[in-house]
């Protein structure tokens, strides 16, 4: 698939600021903006919205229109992570995604959950509050604001963890079932996954990144694709309709929660060797932590295979500083590394048009290295083989059976 940039939206919509826990201390939007063109994302999240700091720099810097908040010509919407943490027969560890529509309402919210709880002491902050008590009342706030499950499949702070989530959608929200349009697959989790459990088949599927950092190995790793985006309004209602274009996935096996294992046991394991073993560690005895695959086989309603008729598309695409890594040995971090991802962004304006678009006469007319082109190429057609990341470790990927650790 080419990208037309003048045509589409390509929005990273699930980041972080500064204020976040285990976060850059250098995420500021000027940062933001300037690593976002650089990737070729033309839509951020602001994250954090309910950080009493954070929203202040918000309402300083940026200027609305329609809904979407701008860095000089960089447009943002108003976004921001909660934690739900609360028992419903059990203890439950709850992620969800937040889509606001203007600062007014944010502030609503804000006012709503300072009756909770403290909103300061961290980006993504923790409240005793139910999903659906939580989807209700700020749907008493505004119908305009979109709550999305994150990363559903994560043991321990996913809709559908292995440890501390729930067996259905339909069981977290209750009542406000109707009220969820959307789902995020997280990185150990892609489409073709979630289309096996039957209850989404009418929720939008949508890939955002969960960034940390500004870095473009980070931001962007995971995106939606929309067409042309000028409103809050546009967003939505493509995100409700199902009418957006594809998502932006890594390999699920790159996420650090796909198979089962024990991180400190240095084991791990497919679905099928788990069952063999009784989901039990046979280094340590005790159960292993049960990762993403093992749990959509435990939750499918459909076979492996399955392909509903509201599916779209979607891109497995590894970012460039990794593919820059696997080709040279070196680090994400290293001058070497960043001086031929300068190069080529210099040769190429962005990233997803060096990910996406460029032929391979283009690159051997700028005299790319050959293996750094194949790479490019087999990346694009989702071809570099991953041994499966588990219990908090990322996905190795395996290039001329040599195994490259990659560091998201």
């Amino acid at each position: 698939m080419l990208i037309d940039f003048d045509k589409v939206t390509i929005a990273d919509l699930h980041i972080h600021s500064r204020f976040s826990r285990a976060c850059s201390s250098n995420i500021a939007l000027e940062n933001l903006v300037k690593w976002a063109k650089i990737k070729g994302i033309n839509l951020l999240g602001t994250g954090d919205f309910t950080h009493p700091i954070w929203i202040k720099e918000i309402e300083e810097k940026l200027k609305e229109k329609s809904g979407l908040y701008y860095y000089e010509d960089f447009p943002f919407v108003i976004t921001g992570e909660i934690c739900l943490t609360y028992t419903q027969v059990k203890g439950r560890r709850v992620h969800l995604v937040v889509l606001v529509p203007n600062l007014k309402i944010a502030e609503k919210i804000n006012s709503y959950l300072d009756t909770k709880g403290r909103r300061d002491y961290d980006g993504r902050p923790i409240f005793k509050i139910s999903c659906e008590e939580f989807s209700r009342e700020l749907r008493n706030i505004s119908e305009e604001i979109e709550i999305i499950p994150a990363h559903i499949w994560t043991p321990w702070f996913g809709i559908f963890g292995s440890e501390s989530g729930f067996d259905s959608l339909k069981e977290a929200f209750r009542n406000e079932f109707d009220n969820i349009h959307a789902i995020e697959t997280g990185m150990s989790s892609d489409p073709s996954m979630n289309w096996r459990i039957k209850e989404l088949e009418n929720k939008s599927i949508v890939s955002f990144s969960d960034a940390h950092s500004f870095w473009p190995f980070r931001l962007g790793r995971e995106a939606t694709i929309f067409n042309k985006i000028n409103s809050y309004q546009d967003l939505i209602k493509q995100i409700r309709e199902n009418s957006f274009i594809s998502t932006i996935e890594t390999d699920p096996a790159y996420g650090k929660y796909h198979w089962d294992g024990h991180r400190l046991c240095h084991f791990s394991c497919s679905p099928e060797e788990s069952k063999k073993l009784n989901n039990i560690c046979p280094v340590c005895k005790k159960p292993l932590i049960i990762g993403v695959e093992n749990r959509v086989e435990t939750l499918a309603s459909f076979p492996k295979g399955f392909k509903p008729k509201t599916s779209k598309p979607f891109f497995k695409l590894l970012p460039l500083h990794e593919i820059i890594t696997l080709e040279s040995g070196s680090t994400l971090e290293s001058k070497k590394t960043w001086q031929t991802y300068n190069n080529l962004i210099s040769f190429f304006n962005n990233e997803f048009n060096i990910l996406f678009n460029v032929s391979k006469e283009d690159f051997l007319n700028k005299r790319i290295d050959d293996k750094l082109i194949l790479l490019i190429l087999k990346n694009r057609e989702g071809k570099i083989k991953v041994k499966p990341g588990y219990d908090g470790e990322y996905g190795v990927a395996l290039v001329e059976e040599k195994q490259v650790q990659l560091s998201f």
